[in-house]
């Protein structure tokens, strides 16, 4: 992937120094353009025949503001391939350094969230950093919801199929990303700043009013053309023009608030124009997809972007009035700003629901986009299957914890299939249980969210991932590190008891007590467990724990990291083996510091 990257830097590169060129030739055309215009306007004068000089005017502005519009063509190409090349420069830096443009979700760490704080969901280092490609406020909120909490079974696999759809669309995601990269890190929240202007109180027009707008256009030009041949009737023309002069000021303040406002969400809206353009005008094939898209056109089927192209001719319009003499004009005949003034509120008034569906679709496209991303930097993961078994299925070929590098990640295999089992881990320090429980965990997040899994295989009933790994004490909360531990068991007990299909993860618990009462506790606390019907897995340098296997052969598993001291020092593999761990390290890692430790006498 990082030779496509580059070929799609080097490609952008070129695009940007070639529109760049072609932007600078038509600049260089203007001044020239200018230079032309002085000397053929002054020659058009030596000939004393004014049309002859306002032709030659006329058609100087002409081609003034066509070789405006064409220079602005060309920037504006040139910065959409600089976006490009910003992006794929990202995935590069993505993969190779695990450096990211758009946030960390550090915004979201919650510490009492179930699972997301130990398993690195969010933050600098986290999955949410190595996924995240949303560029609007609402984008990484929509993503981080689908991290926070599990889905249905269709829900999952409609949303697998839609990533694997954007997956195949490299160009079109490209585009989409580049689209919206003018959002990433926009401070205000632009999209939440449409909304609100959106959302300003719209003033109500009498029926009377909006006939009289719509006719005096008509009234107007028919009485002036009367006047050309009866006098008496210009005296009626003064009279509309000042009528239509009076309405216009007495709207004067509406006007200009909503000019403020409506113009700032127009231009907004026109950022996002093209991205709302990609979504309607692609033929999606997954239903996900595909529904989406039609929530973008009503009805009648006009388009979202339709809608936003009709809000900017009414902006245009409006800006007309500033013109001194077309302004003038305009609305001395027709009441022309208060005429774009009503129609702007209705405009407000009709589409609001709709802005806000339409960004609830784009930032689901961009929070698709994320997870799509990953898959196709990854291309050897899969798509889990999701199952629907009546108990717990978590089956595991060659997974591996997808923050790890894939020169240094250790795959193991792990199997539990329509059981109810609690799994008892066990081993030396830096052996690899921690490890293995957030690979099992940060996974079964990504299985759930409907991404692919770094795994070979995979198969998994929808569930609730609940660790108890970093408990920490809280100075700020009077907390030790004992309460902090049985509050968090209480909140697994308490979600235990509502019925909810839960798989528990658990490092080594009560670690806050003397090692007599820890012992106890937990395996109070896994019978308690097995009362409950609870499945999960125990990480432990408890061995004692792992003799509770001989009381309940049916629901315990052991399961063990070993690893092999030669010559005084450690050597690990991190693979998952069956039974428990007969080999410790702690007196080795002592040793290395000048502790020597004497051997049981027993």
């Amino acid at each position: 992937m990082i030779e496509v990257y580059n070929e799609r830097i080097s490609n952008a590169r070129k695009e940007i120094k070639n529109h760049t060129r072609k932007s600078n030739f038509y600049s260089i055309l203007r001044l020239l353009t200018i230079a032309a215009g002085f000397i053929a306007i002054y020659q058009s004068i030596q000939f004393e025949k004014i049309w002859l000089t306002e032709i030659t005017f006329l058609l100087i502005v002409i081609l003034f503001a066509w070789l405006v519009k064409m220079q602005s063509k060309h920037v504006h190409i040139k910065n959409f391939h600089s976006d490009l090349e910003k992006i794929n420069q990202n995935e590069i830096d993505c993969i190779q350094k695990g450096k990211n443009i758009y946030p960390n979700g550090s915004d979201f760490i919650d510490n009492g969230h179930f699972y997301t704080s130990d398993l690195d969901i969010f933050g600098e280092v986290s999955l949410y950093n190595l996924l995240n490609r949303c560029a609007t406020k609402q984008g990484n909120k929509k993503l981080s919801d689908w991290l926070s909490s599990p889905y249905k079974r269709n829900k999952i696999i409609e949303r697998q199929k839609a990533v694997h759809e954007l997956s195949e669309n490299m160009d079109w995601r490209q585009n989409f990303q580049a689209k919206l990269l003018f959002a990433n890190h926009s401070e205000p929240d632009s999209v939440k700043k449409i909304l609100l202007y959106l959302k300003n109180e719209t003033t109500e027009v009498s029926k009377f009013l909006s006939l009289y707008t719509k006719f005096i256009p008509l009234i107007f030009v028919i009485t002036l053309g009367i006047s050309i041949f009866y006098n008496q009737f210009f005296i009626l023309v003064i009279v509309l023009a000042i009528i239509n002069l009076f309405i216009i000021q007495s709207f004067e303040s509406k006007i200009d608030k909503t000019e403020t406002l409506i113009g700032k969400a127009g231009k907004l809206l026109a950022q996002f124009s093209d991205a709302f353009h990609l979504i309607e005008n692609k033929n999606w094939e997954s239903d996900l997809n595909k529904n989406l898209a039609a929530k973008l056109s009503d009805a009648s089927q006009k388009g979202f972007f339709k809608r936003l192209k009709e809000l900017s001719v009414l902006i245009s319009r409006m800006e007309l009035r500033s013109g001194i003499l077309i302004g003038f004009l305009l609305n001395v005949s027709s009441v022309w700003v208060v005429r774009q003034y009503i129609a702007i509120e209705k405009w407000k008034k009709s589409n609001l629901k709709v802005v806000e569906a339409a960004f609830n679709v784009l930032t689901e496209f961009e929070a698709l986009l994320s997870l799509a991303n990953l898959k196709v930097n990854n291309l050897n993961w899969v798509f889990p299957e999701i199952s629907e078994d009546e108990n717990y299925t978590l089956i595991a070929t060659q997974i591996g914890h997808p923050l790890i590098s894939g020169n240094q990640r250790v795959v193991n295999d792990f199997d539990l299939e329509n059981a109810l089992k609690i799994d008892i881990v066990t081993g030396s320090n830096m052996a690899g249980k921690s490890t293995f429980l957030r690979t099992l965990g940060i996974n079964s997040v990504l299985a759930l969210s409907g991404s692919v899994v770094c795994a070979t295989k995979m198969k998994i009933t929808p569930m609730l991932i609940f660790s108890y790994m970093r408990i920490k004490d809280s100075l700020n909360e009077n907390t030790s590190t004992f309460k902090a531990e049985l509050d968090r068991l209480k909140l697994l007990l308490d979600k235990l008891s509502e019925d909810s299909k839960i798989y528990f993860l658990i490092d080594e618990m009560l670690r806050g007590t003397n090692s007599v009462d820890k012992y106890r506790g937990s395996k109070a606390i896994i019978e308690k467990l097995i009362h409950q019907k609870a499945v999960g897995m125990v990480a432990t340098h408890d061995l004692q724990i792992a003799h509770m296997e001989k009381d309940h052969p049916d629901y315990i598993r052991n399961f063990h990291f070993d690893i092999e001291i030669i010559k005084g020092e450690m050597l690990f593999d991190y693979k998952l083996r069956g039974g428990e761990c007969k080999t410790f390290n702690a007196s080795v890692l002592l040793q290395n510091l000048g502790i020597h430790v004497k051997n049981n006498p027993q």
